[in-house]
């Protein structure tokens, strides 16, 4: 057993001296240094985001990959081509532990639970993308487990580590629109197939591709090119939709700005292409949110599958973009793109004259070096668990109300649906024999 390990034990096992430790334990207090004072990163994933993910931290040493998709890793099994490689992120575990320190979770969402699980299990930092996971309460899971584990956490809305979405904070808390009571969020999403009326047709599956470790802990079924390698996200069993895809970074300023918690109720008040199997073309759902102390209640509309924003009076229609949110004040209006990039007052007057231009970003790499200090350092991450844990819960509330008719009053501290009891079915996913964690 190895040094870390011992420290890693420990945490794991109870209560430990508070002397060095920050919010999550730092590899200094751990006692443990990789070579050159780099993490050692494991990458689940190394395809599409995933791919993407590796290269914003390959400042760091990549140790392991794994990946059942052959031929959508190769540029990144390539580029890292004498570290050891895995079609099944379990066997990874098994045979690499003992040399890594953190690791990445750029998968489908329906993998995202359980692979964060067998991280955590194993006191490893994990940087997870959006959504955190597939379902509320693998959601309220892997908060709870990162807590006991004390490890650096971090979701990938990557907004949530720029200027942008603290100046929209700042801005609102501070009184500049005034008390806020509405907030309008939308996205072109889905970019994808969604609204299909029955599952697809089976096909041979391609030699470059290992379907029973694509699939996880999900059921086994056929496999279809309808799946793999970008379209479960349409399909409710795989995906969220595009809520899920582009919610957590749409969303992420007023879930910041308005301290939020969590909605009272939720409800799909319009939506194209109803299905039992995938999520529809289009929707617009509704959140209602209590009074938070000072603050007064208030309702979020989410508009997916539009080119802009419903054309509001308080939004006009040259107010355009492929994602964003509208703050709507009771002296004003304030507007952020979908990163929470290109904050902007937006009162009555200053539409007369307002000109708008595109402003520019952060690098995407700045999210995954705040991780990475987190690590090192022991400080709080900016989307750490326990900020995007229940932010991913209410998320999936909203993509939860496309698939059970009515309005949703939620109990969030008994992790339940009130009032209609065919919703609380989908809470919690199904996971096939040989894929629990510990």
């Amino acid at each position: 057993m190895t040094r870390r390990h011992f420290f890693f034990g420990a945490l794991l096992a109870g209560p430990v001296p508070a002397a060095g430790f920050g919010s999550a334990p730092s590899l200094q207090a751990l006692g443990f240094h990789s070579p050159n004072g780099k993490l050692n990163i494991a990458g689940i994933g190394a395809g599409g985001r995933g791919a993407l993910d590796l290269m914003a931290c390959a400042g760091e040493n990549i140790v392991a990959l794994a990946d059942p998709d052959v031929q959508r890793a190769a540029p990144i099994f390539k580029r890292f081509r004498k570290v050891p490689k895995y079609a099944d992120f379990r066997r990874m575990f098994d045979r690499e532990n003992k040399s890594i320190d953190a690791v990445l979770v750029s998968t489908p969402d329906f993998l995202h639970g359980t692979q964060v699980m067998w991280a955590l299990e194993r006191g490893k930092h994990v940087h997870c993308q959006k959504p955190l996971t597939r379902t509320i309460s693998e959601a309220r899971m892997v908060t709870d487990a990162a807590a006991k584990a004390r490890v650096a956490t971090q979701m990938g809305n990557q907004g949530y580590s720029t200027e942008g979405i603290r100046r929209c904070a700042q801005l609102v808390q501070s009184g500049a629109i005034g008390s806020v009571t509405e907030v309008h969020a939308w996205t072109n999403r889905p970019v994808w197939p969604q609204g299909m009326q029955r599952l697809p047709g089976t096909a041979p599956v391609p030699r470059t591709l290992d379907w029973q470790n694509w699939l996880g802990p999900a059921p086994t079924r056929p496999y279809s090119p309808a799946y793999v390698p970008f379209n479960w996200r349409g399909w409710v069993d795989f995906g969220c939709g595009a809520l899920g895809d582009m919610g957590c970074h749409v969303l992420g300023p007023a879930n910041v700005a308005l301290k939020l918690g969590a909605p009272e109720s939720v409800e799909c008040v319009r939506l194209e292409g109803r299905s039992a199997c995938a999520f529809p073309k289009k929707s617009v759902i509704r959140f209602d949110f209590p009074s938070r102390g000072p603050l007064a209640p208030v309702k979020i509309l989410w508009y997916d599958g539009v080119p802009g924003p419903p054309d509001l009076r308080a939004a006009p229609a040259r107010h355009m973009g492929n994602g964003g949110s509208l703050f709507v004040g009771e002296h004003g209006y304030l507007s952020t793109g979908a990163y929470g990039e290109g904050t902007r007052l937006l009162s009555s007057e200053q539409l007369k004259t307002y000109r708008f231009r595109v402003a520019s970003r952060e690098p995407i790499s700045v999210h995954y070096q705040n991780w990475i200090r987190s690590a090192k350092e022991g400080k709080q991450a900016t989307s750490d668990f326990r900020i995007a844990g229940p932010f991913t819960e209410w998320v999936l509330l909203g993509a939860l109300s496309l698939r059970v008719k009515g309005k949703l009053e939620w109990d969030s501290a008994a992790m339940r649906v009130t009032n209609i009891e065919e919703a609380n079915e989908f809470l919690r996913p199904t996971i096939r024999d040989g894929w629990q964690f510990r």
